[in-house]
Parts: structure tokens; C-alpha cells; sequence
């Protein structure tokens, strides 16, 4: 595909020339959609079963487009849309990570009068974080926005009882004024800049109000998407009212797609518009106020949520370095991969478990699998080496640090230190005798547990042969 494309580019040509190059570029995001439409034809059709597979295999396809894209750097349709690191990784990573929270909702949503919706809205939603990590130009800053948020809105309402619809109804309207005061902002760029194009925001150097108010717009816009504080109070309602395949999906998926998006964005942003220390306040903020969160939670799915937060104030060192390390694109991609293999597999043992602290109780003695497995993935949230959330972390401070944000490296190691406090107190409950509580029996989920744990141990172990090797 790659020898196609340039050879596409190489020949210039007419209109239709461009527009086979573009639509190949996109074949991914084309392949994605295709999948949601397809799942809800079957689900129009009765045919749940069949929905499932397809939607898995339409997003397995999808990821195998995006591998001969890698080291592509180009654009597609007049340079709106970016075909990057960024984009291609994002792929990469989002995609199986959506397949793998399909197989986890039939575990919760299996016989419902609406399953295929469950994976169709979860491909459409996808594809809008997909919208965003590739985002050149503004409109796909909003389109990406408002794709993910209407298929998100109505994945945490699915269960239709009162805490979902409550929780449904925080998150639209917080979404609603958040994506309002986006759009509202990007006014702002679009007059001082005279274009829609992310790669022209270096025009804003002479126009600093109109930066200010399009980067306070875009910060509460995607900031919101990506829970950072304080755009997070829809979060640990919306993770709780959903089921808990969607609140794995919503940490993950939409979060990234929207982090990514950020670092679209600061990549052309000028640095003179202060919005590198605007960003490393919001990091600070973000992990320091959802580890302390996180503490007072018996709720595992809200502790989870507040520890979402708290993470996404650490993707937020990448993003503070774009432009300005080397490192920064690298450690946003590897800690993407980490952090989407060791959420969902915690939110999968949750599955099989419960959603109290007291449900996890004795789960270490009556399921050793799973409470090893658990061990896992929460340790390697805090970094603890060889797992994969610490080179993913290693490699975000080391952007920090090289961008000039010491300070800010060293909240972000306090902070990890803080979080082992947190995942504590789900570890500490696992391997009491008081109460022994066994794992509900779900092979799906637990198919996805062990997928989660061979990608934690996984990257881990291919991190540190790189840096082995790269000694």
C-alpha cells in the first residue's frame, strides 16, 4: 500500500487521482465504518449473534489497513486530515482496544433487546476518536467531538434504569456546554488566522487574545472528552451508571482519541501563547486531584474512574513536550498502548467480580488467576518496571524533563508514588480471608483479561529489550 501511495503522490494527477490516494489513506477509518453500519444492520435485522463477530472482525480488518501506514507522514483532503505517528498508532492501539470492549459488553449486555446497538454505537464512537487523532483542521477537532460524544451519551443511558439515565444526562448536558464553548473558541482562531487548518495556527503569534480564547475553548472541549480536571465531573457518574464494558470503553478509547487530538493541535500552536504552562497546570491538577479522589472510594468502578483522571494528567506531560522533545510523540504512543492494556483488564475483572471493594474480597485465594492477574494491572498503572506502564511513564517524564518542565516530572513521580496508595486498597480487600468470593463465571471476560495481561507483560517485555538494546 505504501509503494501505492507514493506512487500516487509521485504522479500528481487530476482530481481522481488525489482522491484514490486520499480515500486509501483513510481505508481504516472507511473500514470502521462500515463495521458500525453493518452491526446495525444486524441488529435491525434480529441477528445479535451475528453482530458481535462481524463488529470484531470489522475492527481486527481495520487494524490490519492501518500496518503498512506506519511510517507514513502525509496528509489527506487538503491537509484536514493527518495521517501521522500520531494517527496511525492511535489506530493501532484504539481499535483492538474497542474490539476487546465489545467481547467484554456481551458478558453484560447478552440477550438484551438492543445488544447489536451496544456494538455499533461502540464502532461509531470509535471512529470519532479516530477523527480526532488525526485531526489537521478544526472541523475535525468538532466533528470528532461530537461523533464520540452522541455515541457515548447513549452507551452509558443502555441500561435505561435510574442511575444510567442520571448519569447519561450529567454527561450530555456537560458535553453539550463544553462542545458549545469548543466551537465558540474556535471562532476566535478561525478570524485571527483567516483558515481552519491546525498547520496555520502560527498566525496566532500576533494575535493573543484571540489564542487565548480558542486554547481556553479547545482545553475545556477535548479536556472534557479526555476527563482532565476540572473538566471531569461527569466522569465518575457517567463510569458508574454505565456498565462496566462501556466504562472501560469510555476510559480508553474517547480519551486517547481526544489526547491525541490535543497534541494535533500542539504541534502548530505557537509556545508563545503560553499554552505549554496552561497544559502543565492542567497535568498537575489532573493527578493530583484524581489520585486524592481516588483514595476515598469503596466503589472500585469510581475509584477507577478518579484513577482515570489521574492518568490523564500523565498523557498530559507527553502533550506539554510536543514540539519541543523528541520524546514526546513516542511516549504518548507507547504509554496509549500501556495504559489501554491495563484499564481494560482491570474493568474486565471487575466484570467478573463486582463493583464494591467488598466484592474483590478473598478473590486472591478462591481465584489466584484473576487476583494475580489484577495485581498486574494495577501495579503497572502505578509503574512499577518491567510492566508497561512504566516505560510508558519513563518515557513521559523523560519528555517533561527534556522540554524544560522539570517541576513538573517531579509532581508526576510524586504522584505515582501517591497512586500505589490507591490501587492498595483494591489489593489489600483481594488477599484478606474474611470473605472469600469467587469470580462469576464469564469467558468472555476472562478471554479478555488474558489478552490484557499478555499485552501488559507484553509491551513490558519488548520496552525493555528496546532500551536493553538501545544500551
Amino acid at each position: 500500500m505504501i509503494s501505492l501511495l507514493q506512487g500516487m503522490q509521485g504522479m500528481g494527477g487530476g482530481p481522481e487521482m488525489r482522491m484514490a490516494r486520499d480515500l486509501a489513506l483513510i481505508a481504516p477509518e472507511i473500514a470502521v465504518l462500515l463495521t458500525a453500519v453493518g452491526a446495525l444492520v444486524f441488529e435491525m435485522l434480529r441477528l445479535p449473534k451475528v453482530a458481535l463477530p462481524f463488529t470484531v472482525v470489522g475492527l481486527l480488518a481495520a487494524t490490519a489497513l492501518a500496518l503498512p501506514l506506519l511510517g507514513t507522514e502525509t496528509t489527506a483532503f487538503m491537509d484536514t486530515f493527518r495521517v501521522g505517528p500520531l494517527g496511525v498508532w492511535a489506530k493501532l492501539a484504539l481499535l483492538p482496544a474497542t474490539a476487546l470492549c465489545a467481547l467484554l459488553a456481551r458478558a453484560e449486555v447478552r440477550g438484551t433487546d438492543r445488544e447489536g446497538t451496544v456494538y455499533a454505537l461502540l464502532s461509531f464512537t470509535a471512529l470519532g476518536a479516530l477523527a480526532l487523532a488525526g485531526a489537521g483542521d478544526v472541523m475535525f477537532l468538532v466533528l470528532g467531538v461530537l461523533l464520540s460524544s452522541l455515541g457515548s451519551f447513549a452507551l452509558v443511558a443502555y441500561p435505561r434504569d435510574e442511575r444510567s439515565t442520571e448519569a447519561a444526562m450529567k454527561y450530555f448536558v456537560f458535553g453539550s456546554v463544553t462542545g458549545a464553548v469548543m466551537i465558540f473558541g474556535l471562532t476566535h482562531w478561525f478570524g485571527a488566522t483567516s483558515s481552519t487548518l491546525l498547520s496555520e495556527l502560527g498566525r496566532l503569534e500576533g494575535a493573543p487574545l484571540a489564542a487565548a480564547f480558542g486554547l481556553v475553548a479547545v482545553a475545556a472541549g477535548l479536556g472534557y472528552k479526555a476527563a482532565i480536571a476540572p473538566f471531569h465531573f461527569w466522569a465518575p457518574d457517567a463510569y458508574d451508571g454505565a456498565p462496566v464494558s462501556v466504562a472501560a470503553f469510555l476510559s480508553v478509547v474517547p480519551k486517547v482519541g481526544a489526547l491525541f487530538g490535543l497534541a494535533q493541535v500542539a504541534r502548530d500552536l505557537p509556545a508563545g501563547t503560553g499554552w505549554p504552562l496552561v497544559l502543565a497546570a492542567l497535568a498537575a491538577l489532573s493527578m493530583t486531584y484524581g489520585n486524592l479522589a481516588a483514595l476515598a472510594q469503596e466503589n472500585v468502578v469510581r475509584l477507577l474512574a478518579y484513577s482515570s483522571i489521574a492518568q490523564s494528567g500523565y498523557f498530559l506531560l507527553g502533550v506539554v513536550a510536543v514540539g519541543q522533545s523528541d520524546l514526546a510523540v513516542p511516549a504518548l504512543v507507547v504509554f496509549a498502548a500501556a495504559y489501554a492494556a491495563m484499564n481494560l483488564g482491570a474493568f474486565a475483572v471487575v466484570v467478573r467480580t463486582g463493583r464494591r471493594l467488598g466484592d474483590l474480597a478473598g478473590l486472591g485465594y478462591e481465584s489466584p488467576w484473576t487476583g494475580a492477574a489484577m495485581v498486574v494491572f494495577l501495579i503497572s498503572l502505578v509503574g512499577i518496571p518491567p510492566l508497561a506502564g512504566f516505560f510508558g511513564k519513563l518515557l513521559l517524564f523523560g519528555a517533561a524533563i527534556d522540554a524544560g518542565f522539570v517541576w513538573l516530572a517531579v509532581v508526576g513521580i510524586l504522584n505515582s508514588v501517591l497512586s500505589l496508595g490507591v490501587y492498595l486498597r483494591v489489593v489489600v480487600p483481594m488477599y484478606r480471608r474474611q470473605k472469600l468470593v469467587a469470580a462469576r463465571p464469564a469467558p468472555v471476560a476472562r478471554g479478555v483479561q488474558a489478552a490484557a495481561l499478555a499485552l501488559t507483560l507484553g509491551i513490558g517485555l519488548l520496552a525493555q529489550i528496546f532500551f536493553g538494546g538501545g544500551g
